[in-house]
């Protein structure tokens, strides 16, 4: 076994066993531990007698609930942007590696699963949920933008599902993971560490062979009024139809609303336009090189320092976004990419 003080690497059998070690904070994502992961990644695709990579996390409370943006805010505070942009490249050529790797990855995505966790959890070849799954690509509240690759998962879901948990960072559960295609298959928590131990003989069981994806999905019965509130590429306008959305489902189409309302106007602008931009683009590459690309924006947007500091460091919950609404949000703000 070899590790670091925040992620363990263990083989087992023909398995390489990849543990996020931060329990405390729901094994939240350092430059050190994605870097780590980017070695020890490296060496096992390299490695013949690695047959299957298991990622796990340390704890009861999940996988993993994000990167540490907390520390990306204080390097740009520090005046040392290339600090804070190493974490998201190193970040994302981790969720490259998973992506592509050689051999079978199994990523156990129990308890909380967000943002970063997103990234380590939902490339992955086998992505197994639970009853106790709560994943979330919550970046549009702390003035960023869905990026670890997740608007290339979100633009594949059903309908405009996708764009609703873009845009208004809503949580959903295991059964709605698989319903989305963002994971494979529920599972009983009972059964994880039997599953990681079967993996030591380099054999990765079927989806069909491990649960079921019958569950009923929560999501499932807003498709209604999401599919229609939610279409096309204006922010404002998605945003009218739900307010005014009387049909069935308006109380939640109305709580969507009031969400987007509270999130960073520019980003919400923004993820729509790169969400949109992620579906031309098709691969899970090509949406990875357009979030390097976002990052380095967002490292100069003062609603990125301006959310972090109010839900995360101050915690008073009271951002102070540049914009007043996302139809203040003029076209030109946006980076060229996205125009």
């Amino acid at each position: 076994m070899s590790e670091t003080t925040e992620v363990r690497f263990e083989r087992r059998g023909a398995s390489g066993l990849v543990t996020l070690d931060r329990p405390k904070a729901i094994n939240s994502l350092t430059w050190a531990m994605v870097d780590a992961m980017r070695a020890q990644l490296r060496e096992w695709a390299a490695d013949d007698a690695v047959r299957v990579v298991a990622i796990t996390g340390a704890g009861e409370k999940g996988l993993c609930a994000g990167g540490d943006v907390v520390s990306v805010r204080r390097s740009l505070l520090d005046g040392d942007p290339d600090a804070a942009l190493a974490f998201f490249d190193t970040e994302y050529d981790v969720d490259a590696l998973i992506g592509t790797f050689p051999v079978p990855t199994v990523a156990f995505m129990d308890g909380v699963c967000m943002g970063g966790g997103i990234g380590i959890g939902g490339h992955a070849s086998l992505r197994l949920v639970t009853e106790r799954t709560k994943i979330a690509m919550p970046e549009t509240k702390i003035g960023f933008f869905p990026d670890v690759g997740g608007l290339h998962l979100l633009a594949a879901a059903p309908g405009e599902l996708g764009t609703h948990l873009a845009l208004t960072s809503t949580v959903a559960t295991g059964a709605d993971a698989v319903m989305l295609g963002m994971a494979d298959v529920l599972v009983s928590s009972e059964h994880l560490p039997g599953i990681v131990e079967g993996l030591a003989s380099g054999e990765v069981p079927a989806p069909a062979d491990l649960g079921s994806t019958s569950h009923p999905a929560p999501l499932e019965k807003d498709r209604a009024w999401i599919d229609a509130c939610y279409a096309g590429d204006d922010a404002a306008a998605i945003l009218t139809r739900l307010e005014e959305w009387d049909g069935e489902g308006a109380d939640r189409a109305h709580e969507a609303a009031a969400a987007i309302r509270a999130r960073s106007p520019f980003s919400v602008c923004l993820t729509l336009a790169a969400l949109r931009r992620a579906a031309r683009l098709g691969t899970l590459e090509a949406v990875l090189d357009q979030d390097r690309a976002l990052a380095r924006v967002f490292a100069e947007e003062p609603d990125f320092r301006e959310g972090v500091r109010a839900l995360l460091v101050d915690k008073s919950n009271d951002p102070r976004w540049r914009h007043a609404s996302v139809a203040d949000v003029p076209r030109t703000d946006l980076p060229p990419l996205l125009r």
